[in-house]
C-alpha cells in the first residue's frame, strides 16, 4: 500500500508551527489574525506548487482542488488552521497538513484518481476570536444565520465582517459547498483526549459526534456585609450555587458511565472579599451519544429546586446539538485501512464538536482520530508523535482512494 512521506509531513508540521508561535511550544493563531493569514498564504503557496486550483467563498473558507480525470463531484479533506489562545500545534492544523500530504503523495506518486480532490480550510472553527465555534461551516450548512455571524465581535470590538473584508480571502462564491460539487468529506483530527493512548491504539475510527446540552444557571441572593451578617440570615448566592452544583453532580453520576459533564464557567458578583455574593451564574455542559441519556440529564436539570439556601435558582438552555452519525461505509473504510496498514484501531465517538458534524448533514462524512499524548489539547502541551501523524495520513490517503473508486 502507498504511504505518505514522513520527512515531508514533518516539514509541514514544523513550518506551520511557526505561524503564531508563542515560544513555549504552542501557538496563538486566532481566526483571520496576522498569524492565521500567514499560515493561509503558506498553505496556498504549497497548493499552487502541486498544481491545485484555489477558490474561496464568502466566509473565507479555502477550497484547494487537484483535478481528477472526470468531471464529477470532488472528495474533500481538511480541517481548520485557527487556534485558541496559547493552543497547540496539532488541533485542526494536522487535518489540513495530512490532507495536503495525501495530495502531495498522489501527485508525486502519479496515483490515478477519477474525482477531483479538495483540501478545505474552514474559517473560525474554534470561535476563540469570534463566537460561535464552527462558524463558517455552520453558515454553509444552514446552522447559523450569516448576517448575525458577520456582526460577531472580538474583544477589541472588531466584527467578523470587518476582519473578513480585510483578510483578502473573502470570495464571491456564496454557499460554495453543495452535494453537486462535493460528494464526500473525510476530516482527520487529533483526538483531544486520553483514550487512544490509554488503550494503546494508533487510529480512532470515528462513528460520529456526541450530542450535548449546555445550560446556564442563575443564583440570586442578597449582598450584605461579610462581618456583620449572621450566617442564619444570609442569602449567599455562591454557597447556594455550590449546593446546586452538588445536586446536579449527584444526579448525573447515577446515569450512564459514558456521560461527561462540566461546570466550565462561573461568574460571581460583586466578587469582593468583604461582601456576601448576591449573584452567581455558571454553566453546565453535558454530553453523551445516546439521546435518551441526554434526556435523563435534562430531566435532572429541570428538577433543580427553585430556591436553595434562601436564594432563587433559575436556568436557561444556551445551546444543544443532537448526536451526529457519520457515513457507515466510510467509517468501515477507515477501519479496514487501519487494519491493512497493520495499525491498531478502535471505534469511538467524538466528544468535541468539529466542522465535519455540520457537513455530515449535506454530504457523506467521516473522521479519523490520532492520539493526543496524555490527552492534552487546547494547550501548549498538546502533542502527537510524528509516527502517529504519519499513520493517520496513510489511513486518510487510502480512504480517499477507496472513495474515489465509488460513484458518489
Amino acid at each position: 500500500m502507498t504511504t505518505c512521506d514522513e520527512r515531508r509531513l514533518k516539514d509541514k508540521i514544523d513550518t506551520f508551527a511557526t505561524f503564531g508561535a508563542v515560544g513555549n511550544g504552542g501557538i496563538t493563531r486566532l481566526s483571520l489574525s496576522l498569524a492565521a493569514l500567514e499560515a493561509r498564504e503558506e498553505f496556498c503557496r504549497r497548493c499552487k506548487a502541486l498544481g491545485m486550483e484555489i477558490k474561496t467563498d464568502d466566509m473565507a473558507n479555502i477550497y484547494a482542488t487537484l483535478k481528477g480525470t472526470e468531471d464529477i463531484p470532488a472528495i474533500m479533506m481538511g480541517s481548520h488552521m485557527d487556534s485558541v489562545v496559547q493552543g497547540g500545534n496539532y488541533d485542526g492544523i494536522l487535518g489540513v497538513l495530512t490532507a495536503l500530504e495525501a495530495v502531495e503523495t498522489i501527485v508525486t506518486e502519479n496515483i490515478p484518481h477519477r474525482h477531483p480532490i479538495t483540501v478545505v480550510v474552514w474559517t473560525n472553527e474554534e470561535g476563540a476570536r469570534f463566537d460561535p465555534a464552527m462558524m463558517s461551516s455552520g453558515v454553509i450548512a444552514g446552522k447559523f444565520d450569516k448576517e448575525l455571524m458577520l456582526e460577531s465581535k472580538d474583544t477589541e470590538g472588531v466584527t467578523f465582517r470587518e476582519a473578513l473584508e480585510a483578510s483578502g480571502y473573502k470570495g464571491e462564491i456564496t454557499n460554495r459547498l453543495n452535494a453537486e460539487d462535493y460528494g464526500a468529506l473525510v476530516e482527520l483530527h487529533v483526538e483531544q483526549g486520553p483514550v487512544l493512548e490509554a488503550e494503546n491504539k494508533n487510529i480512532g475510527v470515528v462513528e460520529g459526534v456526541v450530542g450535548m446540552v449546555n445550560y446556564e444557571f442563575t443564583i440570586l441572593g442578597q449582598a450584605d456585609h461579610a462581618g456583620t451578617t449572621p450566617m442564619k440570615y444570609r442569602k449567599d448566592a455562591l454557597f447556594a450555587a455550590s449546593n446546586v452544583i452538588r445536586y446536579l453532580h449527584d444526579g448525573l453520576d447515577k446515569l450512564d458511565s459514558k456521560l461527561v459533564y462540566t461546570t466550565g464557567r462561573m461568574n460571581v458578583s460583586p466578587n469582593i472579599h468583604t461582601v456576601i455574593p448576591d449573584l452567581v451564574k455558571f454553566t453546565l455542559d453535558v454530553r453523551h451519544q445516546d439521546s435518551k441519556v441526554i434526556d435523563q440529564a435534562v430531566k435532572i436539570i429541570k428538577n433543580v429546586p427553585g430556591e436553595v439556601d434562601r436564594c432563587s435558582v433559575s436556568y436557561k438552555e444556551l445551546w444543544s446539538r443532537k448526536t451526529v452519525a457519520f457515513c457507515k461505509e466510510y467509517v468501515d473504510f477507515v477501519e479496514k485501512n487501519a487494519d491493512n496498514y497493520g495499525y491498531s484501531s478502535m471505534r469511538m465517538y467524538s466528544g468535541p464538536g468539529h466542522d465535519a458534524q455540520f457537513i455530515a448533514d449535506m454530504i457523506p462524512t467521516t473522521m479519523i482520530f490520532v492520539p493526543s499524548r496524555n490527552g492534552h489539547s487546547h494547550c501548549e502541551k498538546e502533542f502527537t508523535p510524528l509516527e502517529n501523524c504519519l499513520k493517520g495520513a496513510n489511513v486518510l490517503l487510502q480512504t480517499i482512494l477507496d472513495i474515489d473508486k465509488k460513484e458518489i
